[in-house]
């Protein structure tokens, strides 16, 4: 049942080159596997186990906050933030609740947002492939419009680092 700790994943995928912007997809990635692994085992009446992977979720939330650049950042720092708490507190929600709707609430959420970060992963890469003075290690800046909906990520670069 034990799951690879988030910050172990991040190194592991820094380690392999990946950019930061695909360190978070990977983050993402996890985060979804949590709420699979926590529907499955409340299908299978498994308590104990649906309760470790929402938590491990939280905890992964907690790295993603960890990354935000509030400095850089400015109001898509303070919208992901927001985005994080919000979900969080889904995620207690749904431990209490032990229902299949609040945990797929729950990936409904963060499917767009890490396609979003994808997409965004996708253009830097070619960004620099196309323009060898950009590196893909680089900072990311975001704008998310004033709904911080997840698809719609735009990559504006030197505002904002996760």
């Amino acid at each position: 049942m034990a799951a690879p700790d988030a910050a172990v994943i991040y190194q592991q995928v820094a380690s392999h080159g990946r950019s930061q912007v695909g360190m978070i997809v990977s983050l993402y990635d996890t985060i979804l596997r949590d709420f699979g692994r926590a529907l499955s085992a409340l299908e299978a009446g498994k308590i104990e186990t649906r309760v470790f992977e929402l938590n491990h979720a939280v905890t992964v939330i907690g790295h993603l906050e960890e990354a935000l650049d509030y400095q850089r950042g400015g109001d898509a720092a303070k919208q992901f933030e927001q985005f994080y708490k919000m979900t969080r507190a889904m995620i207690v929600a749904a431990n209490a609740k032990a229902d299949r709707k609040s945990i797929t609430e729950l990936v409904e959420l963060f499917v767009p947002m890490r396609e979003g970060w994808q997409q965004a992963e996708q253009k830097l890469l070619s960004d620099s492939t196309q323009d060898p003075t950009q590196r893909a290690e680089g900072p990311l800046a975001t704008s998310p419009t004033k709904t911080a909906a997840p698809a719609e990520l735009e990559p504006a670069r030197g505002r904002w680092s996760a």
